[in-house]
């Protein structure tokens, strides 16, 4: 089993396969633009003497870097980066490479800019479609989140799971699949400024979260939106903050 961006980060824990390492490294190097868009990759002989493996894997590497959207292999040119706009955002590798490589406001910007998308329907699809059992989880899930023993990265991982149960009550498999992309943010707050560095912020995040499930259990939509919306801004806040320290307070 593959694991999550944010237990990646949090670990960094090395891949393990052949294959894995070299499309890790190689993914690194073309997000990080060792390899400009554009650009032709070195050939075989020398990419598998750089990374001491086989030609094989080389080239399964290089399928999946493509299956990705990164490359794109040209008959007697050799295999080029592709434009960003064509790489897959969703894919939890290439997620992950950014955040190895170093984000920027504006990545976690149009991060928050999706989660407010999506995220603010699945609430109100909850208030609509989830059971009262549904309702019992995101409950305890949020009042989890007030323990006062939180690290940041406890407090990460529990923010992950109340998060990804309300894309679960909403009753959409579509919704379901952008876990990753609000994992991504998260992990992006998670790096930059944690609620466990200020006095009373565990406590002001979970009464925020218990507010999303106290307006899902009254199957008020337009107040349980509302209410997602009002974490994801205050996540976007903190994230601002963090950039810009001598700023102030951001109205």
């Amino acid at each position: 089993m593959n694991k999550s961006l944010l237990d990646t980060v949090i670990s960094r824990t090395p891949k393990r396969t052949s294959h894995a390492q070299v499309v890790d490294q190689l993914g690194k190097a073309i997000v990080s633009g060792e390899f400009p868009v554009g650009s032709i990759l070195p050939g075989d002989p020398e990419l598998a003497l750089r990374f001491r493996v086989s030609r094989t894997v080389l080239r399964e590497a290089m399928k999946t870097l493509a299956a990705k959207g990164m490359v794109v292999p040209r008959a007697r040119i050799g295999t080029r980066v592709t434009p960003r706009k064509e790489w897959n955002l969703f894919d939890a590798d290439i997620l992950t490479w950014h955040f190895a490589c170093g984000v920027d406001e504006d990545f976690l910007h149009h991060l928050s800019e999706v989660r407010l998308a999506f995220e603010t329907h699945a609430a109100a699809l909850a208030a609509r479609n989830a059971t009262d059992a549904e309702i019992a989880t995101m409950m305890r899930l949020a009042v989890a989140m007030g323990d006062a023993s939180h690290t940041a990265e406890t407090l990460a991982v529990a923010d992950l799971k109340f998060h990804l149960s309300v894309l679960e009550a909403s009753g959409n498999p579509f919704l379901r699949t952008v876990g990753g992309l609000i994992e991504a943010a998260l992990v992006g707050v998670f790096k930059l400024s944690s609620p466990t560095d200020d006095k009373g912020g565990i406590d002001e995040v979970a009464r925020n979260h218990i507010r999303i499930v106290e307006e899902i259990g009254r199957r008020d939509e337009v107040g349980a939106r509302q209410a997602m919306e009002h974490v994801i801004r205050y996540g976007r806040d903190r994230i601002h903050k963090a950039f810009n320290p001598d700023e102030g307070v951001k109205i």
